[in-house]
């Protein structure tokens, strides 16, 4: 019987702690590469992050989506309208609500930051197989997946608790 310890054991921060400064460091190179373009971290995560949801959500999930305040995707999405990359629309089923859109100068920018995405993926992921790149996937997947179950066990326990 080995009493090896599991590598992932034996790293300084935690696993959770090195994705999450692994994380850290992947936004801050693609936020370096698309400085040139004028964006901020905070603005091209927005732009993926509505491509990602697709053209027309609304303020309130892509609030959701990136983890953040509305007072602070607002500041955000007005930056964004006044280099006039997307459009905020009054929803037409519920007034109180926006929905986002880019603009053809929008949606040209987005393809540049997705290119460059692309060849820093590509330069992040160098000595890695697609193997190695799978198995990492999908424990990510898995992680978030036991997350959520737990925040959501967590809230109803609290739920449960409060009545």
């Amino acid at each position: 019987m080995s009493n090896q310890i599991p590598f992932h054991e034996t790293l300084a921060l935690t696993l959770c702690g090195s994705m999450g400064r692994v994380h850290r460091l992947c936004r801050e190179v693609v936020t370096i590469a698309v400085e040139p373009l004028g964006l901020t971290q905070s603005r091209w995560v927005a732009l993926v992050h509505i491509n990602m949801l697709n053209e027309g959500v609304t303020q309130q999930a892509l609030a959701h989506s990136l983890g953040i305040e509305m007072p602070s995707l607002t500041r955000t999405l007005k930056q964004l309208e006044a280099l006039m990359l997307i459009t905020r629309q009054v929803d037409i089923h519920d007034k109180r609500s926006k929905k986002i859109y880019f603009t053809a100068q929008g949606r040209h920018i987005l393809n540049d930051v997705n290119t460059l995405i692309t060849d820093i993926k590509n330069q992040l992921y160098a000595g890695l197989n697609d193997e190695q790149l799978d198995v990492m996937a999908h424990g990510l997947v898995k992680m978030e997946a036991n997350a959520k179950q737990y925040i959501e066990k967590q809230h109803t326990n609290k739920a449960n608790n409060d009545t």
